[in-house]
């Protein structure tokens, strides 16, 4: 299946299907990359109408589940929520290519995919 861009809507249905499954979220930000594990358990989203500042975003994407994060001597650690949140803008580019989405906000480049073991 060739690289598609999707809708929040078309992104948030397929996304969902993989409630059960552990993922792994790679962000780029900058020279900034971090890896997280997370067995995701359920997909949200939030609103923040109440916002101090533009930092904080508007709409955010919640992956819910318990995981692990690498921290910067490489080595895992669990989350301290059980959640990932990653923030949403109205220029988000969401896509889908058969096995991993992508998601572009102007600050980072975010990967989701199930993780084989």
């Amino acid at each position: 299946m060739p690289d598609q861009f999707l809708t929040i809507e078309q992104f948030n249905k397929l996304l969902k299907r993989w409630n059960g499954k552990r993922v792994k979220i790679a962000k780029q930000e900058l020279h900034d990359y971090d890896e997280t594990i997370i067995d995701l358990s359920a997909v949200s989203y939030e609103t923040n109408t109440r916002r101090i500042d533009d930092y904080q975003p508007l709409h955010a994407l919640h992956l819910n589940g318990v995981g692990e994060i690498e921290n910067a001597s490489n080595h895992l650690e669990e989350l301290p929520m059980s959640m990932y949140e990653i923030p949403l803008e109205d220029t988000s580019l969401y896509q889908f290519d058969g096995e991993r989405f992508a998601l572009v906000t102007d600050r980072a480049i975010y990967t989701i995919e199930v993780v084989n073991e």
